[in-house]
């Protein structure tokens, strides 16, 4: 399979919502190949470089893990200036990728098996009715159906609310294990 890559200091998870502003050429030009083919984008932590919108000055390379990233929803409140709103799929790793003229980078990438849905183990429970509660709050809600009872969706969604450094999010992201994500999760918040 191959994607274009929107390379990012952000990291997206399964499952949840990212907005986004879009006005570089190459991501504007990448934004519409996807909604004309009903397609996702990879989404990918920038693992060095810079990705500069200056064709041919991007130095920015992806790490090797990213998301699928499917467009739920766009608008162009101004000409040239694209927002748009997307739902985190499935993981994927990169197998080889490319720069294009323009600076997008394309990858031909396998897809990840997402974790087994895993019961919340007895010590992680109490994270499940703040997390619900925070999720309440939120204006902008990730997307349904919220999995409370999933170590993996719940793991995810703290990832995303908890001022985790982008490297912890990352490594996070790279797990294949729900509980073993949880765990990560709970010991940065006693270590905090």
């Amino acid at each position: 399979m191959e994607l274009p890559l929107f390379l990012l200091n952000v990291v997206l998870h399964s499952g949840g919502r990212m907005e986004l502003r879009v006005f570089e050429t190459r991501y504007m030009d990448m934004v519409k190949e996807c909604l004309r083919r009903n397609a996702p984008f990879g989404v990918c932590l920038i693992a060095q470089g810079s990705d500069l919108a200056v064709p041919g000055r991007s130095t920015a390379e992806p790490r090797a893990v990213g998301t699928l990233a499917t467009i739920a929803d766009w608008q162009m409140p101004h000409l040239g200036i694209l927002h748009i709103v997307t739902h985190g799929g499935q993981r994927f790793r990169i197998l080889s990728w490319r720069r294009e003229r323009s600076g997008l980078v394309r990858a031909r990438v396998e897809l990840l098996p997402e974790p087994p849905v895993s019961p919340i183990p007895g010590d992680y429970a109490r994270l499940v009715p703040m997390l619900r509660q925070l999720i309440e709050s939120l204006e902008d809600q990730p997307p349904k159906p919220h999995r409370f009872y999933d170590a993996a969706w719940v793991a995810d969604r703290w990832a995303e609310l908890l001022p985790l450094p982008m490297d912890k999010r990352q490594e996070i992201l790279e797990l294949d294990d729900g509980v073993a994500r949880l765990d990560a999760i709970y010991r940065f918040l006693e270590e905090s």
